[in-house]
């Protein structure tokens, strides 16, 4: 495959709601072409938000009216999967020629999911990937995907997966991924820490793939007009870090902090063969008869109904 360059937008969700979130993206059209990417990575949960510090107003063993009032109006923020944004999205992809991975909150009946989403410029919305562990409190507000949605999908820079912010934590989820012959390891994330860039280098030189990982960015809480108790009123809430990392874990691109922009890099996946001349985790460094890993990769229903009743 011949060289081809890839990119992680840096963006922040809008406090004016997701038609102000989606301008914002398309806003960056432009450069995106002017960047020949060929592949686009966007940060967690940028349609539909990350509301960092939220509580919903949610104590153990109860929750507050208002609580649900709020959780209702972050409900209302989220995107149908498909629906008009995907459908916007889809057309920023043709446009630009590249595809596009996507963050964003997807409603589902009564539940919403931490989703990715991957947009082909041909195909549209070809694929999605559902989280499958919310992280700490995010438990309380997102469901969890299933082993369906460990989706790979080829682009014109390579094969690219998805793992969403602290899934990227989960061995046996990275070592699923490596076996589905992923080349691109796409990360959106709000993790803005130090420790983050170390685990994209991580990943990167133990899969011996290229990583790129979008972050968001969110202003101070002062800035926003909230408060967010114990956190510095005059610390953005996010402060970016987006990151493009080659297969022997060297940076190639950012991190990029505190601003809005594109993270460029220039791949050549003719790389990983000499990449992994010394170690495929999944090939000739693995111990099969040691170690095995099985992976239920089937859609998971609460309720089943016979043939005849369409289950969704």
């Amino acid at each position: 495959m011949p060289k081809s360059t890839i990119a992680a937008l840096q963006l922040g969700t809008s406090p004016q709601g997701g038609a102000h979130t989606l301008a914002r993206i398309l806003s960056f059209e432009s450069e995106i072409r002017a960047s020949g990417a060929a592949l686009v990575v966007m940060p967690e949960a940028l349609l539909g938000g990350y509301p960092k510090g939220e509580i919903f107003g949610t104590r153990l063993g109860y929750r507050l009216p208002e609580g649900r009032e709020r959780f209702a109006r972050y409900f209302a923020e989220a995107i149908d999967v498909p629906g008009a944004q995907t459908d916007a999205l889809a057309e920023l992809a043709t446009r630009c020629g590249a595809s596009l991975v996507v963050g964003v909150i997807e409603r589902d009946r009564s539940s919403l999911y931490c989703t990715a989403l991957f947009f082909d410029p041909n195909a549209g919305l070809v694929a999605k990937h559902r989280k499958l562990m919310p992280t700490g409190t995010e438990r309380l507000i997102w469901a969890q995907g299933d082993g369906s949605t460990l989706a790979v999908v080829p682009t014109a820079a390579g094969v690219a997966g998805a793992a969403i912010c602290w899934e990227n934590h989960m061995p046996l989820l990275r070592m699923a991924m490596y076996a589905r012959g992923i080349q691109i390891w796409c990360a959106p994330t709000v993790d803005e820490r130090e420790i983050w860039q170390c685990s994209m280098r991580h990943i990167a030189h133990e899969g011996r793939c290229f990583v790129a990982s979008a972050c968001q960015i969110q202003p101070s809480p002062r800035e926003l007009g909230i408060e967010v108790p114990g956190w510095d009123p005059d610390r953005p809430l996010i402060n970016g870090g987006s990151v493009i990392v080659g297969p022997m874990g060297d940076v190639l691109a950012g991190p990029l902090y505190a601003t809005s922009g594109l993270v460029i890099a220039e791949i050549d996946t003719d790389e990983l063969i000499r990449a992994r001349y010394d170690f495929d985790v999944v090939g000739h460094y693995a111990r099969p008869d040691v170690f095995s890993l099985s992976v239920d990769a089937r859609a998971k229903h609460p309720v089943c109904f016979d043939s005849a009743v369409d289950q969704k």
